[in-house]
């Protein structure tokens, strides 16, 4: 590898490793390729050789300072570590290369507020359930999709992406492939299993996809047109908030706060922290760990025993 690369020219290098060597995702490249390109605009052609810790302190300053016209802040504190881990994995793969550069451990995140989530009660979710009319194809779809979501904890990328194919409804078990392309088994209920053969019993194509949009188009070949038929996310998450406000439901309700809903659920009826983390796909068990102080079972007994 040429030593005189331009910091852009090894950040393109860097992106290709992303790419080939380490399989990450088209949305971790985009996003490592964005936050570098930045870093890079800001710092100049400087030879990698002369980044320090004073440049990085100067870039986390800008990234604080960025702002709209109103003056209202543009990065989240979270965003602003986002830059930063991208940096961090640059730099390690510049050392790993022989190249004399800033080493990444140096470079510690900034500290975050602790996480809270919030999550449907069991009331809630009943009434978002009974909030889709199941008369139609569309129906059968939507009541498929939101069993779904609650019963396996699916990230909404992973439901949108699932095929006809993929899911077992004999066994009600099926695997997916989610952060990391790492996989990992999910379990359907009674009752998602239902809603899923309700739906498919309805259709007459052959499509791969598992949940389709029927407002598109309607001719082509079967592999092309069930694609370009596949329910998008934003659809999803579209559904998801429509029968929310049709039940009254005050909160905002997202995939992914059913995704929430379905691991506090767990661990309030006794989940070990290990299984759900298995369930919900998380490389760490520190992001699983967010959901415990909902659930914290002890706590509320030495409230009951000692509070009179």
């Amino acid at each position: 590898m040429a030593k005189k690369s331009t910091l852009q020219d090894l950040i393109v290098q860097f992106l290709e490793h992303a790419e080939i060597t380490k399989n990450q995702s088209v949305k971790t490249l985009e996003n490592y390729r964005h936050y570098l390109k930045r870093f890079a605009d800001w710092i100049g052609n400087v030879d990698v050789s002369k980044i320090s810790l004073e440049h990085v302190q100067n870039f986390r300053l800008f990234l604080n300072r960025l702002s709209d016209e109103k003056g209202a802040q543009l990065l989240s504190i979270k965003t602003q570590n986002y830059h930063v881990i991208a940096l961090r994995a640059f730099l390690k793969y510049l050392i790993k290369n022989d190249f004399k550069t800033l080493a990444p451990e140096k470079i510690d995140l900034s500290k975050i507020p602790e996480r809270t989530v919030e999550y449907l009660t069991r009331d809630e979710l009943e009434r978002f359930f009974a909030a889709v009319d199941c008369g139609d194809l569309r129906g059968r779809r939507d009541m498929a999709i939101m069993e779904t979501l609650y019963s396996t904890g699916l990230r909404v990328s992973e439901l949108a992406n699932l095929n006809r194919d993929q899911v077992d409804l004999e066994r009600k078990e099926f695997m997916v492939r989610g952060k990391g392309k790492k996989p990992r088994i999910v379990f359907l209920s009674e009752r998602a299993a239902e809603a899923i053969g309700n739906y498919i019993k309805l259709r007459d194509d052959n499509f791969d996809p598992l949940f389709l949009n029927y407002k598109r188009p309607k001719t082509g070949d079967d592999i092309t047109l069930g694609e370009k038929r596949r329910l998008s996310t934003v659809m999803i998450q579209y559904l998801v908030r429509r029968y929310a406000k049709k039940a009254g439901i005050i909160k905002q309700v997202t995939p992914h706060k059913i995704r929430h809903s379905f691991a506090t659920e767990l661990l309030i009826n006794g989940a070990d922290i290990r299984s759900v983390q298995e369930m919900l796909g998380h490389a760490s068990i520190t992001t699983t760990q967010i959901y415990t102080h909902l659930t914290n079972k002890r706590l509320r007994e030495v409230h009951e025993k000692f509070h009179k």
